[in-house]
């Protein structure tokens, strides 16, 4: 209940929280304003990047945080502008269909990050980017992906690209010609991409279970296979 009640609060205040010395860095060097800093006085000895910061307890920040075991910092960082992406020339688009699992998403958002990917388009009931724990698993994604929550099936519908959906009845990438720019989709992580969402899949995707024994794979994993084929340029 107090996590929910912190998460709720974040929305309100349009902040995000953000942990740990190296998501601290990333937060610092991102250019988003921070508003509030809580932290050991090791990470303040160790970091000498912040001058305003509330010194806490490693007690205190026990009670600050999200996680387990907190680590030496503690931020409250002010959430990048929304609104709609106009979609360049050349870029590929990852989308995420209500995708629920935090970690998942986080996972699409850093390997995404890896293979150059900057915009991501999600489904209104996919997990919130500023979730902590899609945070955490972002690595540092989270400030350098452009991230927008819309009715996919009709964001689709306009977008004016190829769009490819991961399905097990699609053909499989090793046959595809990979595309100059395009819509990558990923699905919910047991049902798949909805009905309405694949409507507009122009080239369903299949991943070949060449093992021929495990039932399916996690969704960041398909995603990451996915975007490594279809979204990296030579």
């Amino acid at each position: 209940m107090a996590a929910y009640r912190m998460q709720k609060r974040c929305d309100e205040e349009a902040v995000f929280v953000v942990e740990g010395p190296k998501m601290a860095a990333e937060a610092l060097a991102s250019g988003f304003a921070i508003r509030t800093v809580c932290a050991t006085a090791e990470w303040k000895a160790a970091s000498g990047k912040w001058e305003e910061y509330y010194e806490v307890s490693q007690a205190e920040l026990e009670r600050l945080s999200n996680f387990k075991s907190p680590n030496q910092v503690w931020m409250l960082v002010e959430r990048g502008a929304s609104g709609k992406w106009k979609v360049e020339s050349g870029d590929f688009v990852l989308a995420l269909d209500r995708v629920q699992d935090p970690g998942n998403v986080g996972t699409m958002l850093r390997t995404a990050d890896w293979f150059g990917i900057r915009h991501v388009v999600c489904s209104r009931d996919t997990a919130s980017c500023y979730n902590p724990k899609v945070v955490q698993a972002s690595m540092g994604a989270v400030f350098r992906t452009r991230m927008e929550y819309v009715d996919l099936a009709e964001w689709l519908s306009t977008c004016g690209l190829p769009v490819y959906g991961a399905s097990l009845q699609g053909r499989p990438f090793t046959e595809l010609e990979k595309p100059e720019r395009g819509v990558l989709v990923i699905g919910n992580e047991s049902a798949g991409i909805s009905e309405e969402v694949m409507r507009q899949v122009t080239h369903p995707v299949l991943i070949p279970n060449i093992g021929g024994t495990a039932e399916s794979l996690n969704a960041s994993v398909a995603a990451g296979i996915l975007m490594c084929e279809l979204g990296v340029r030579s």
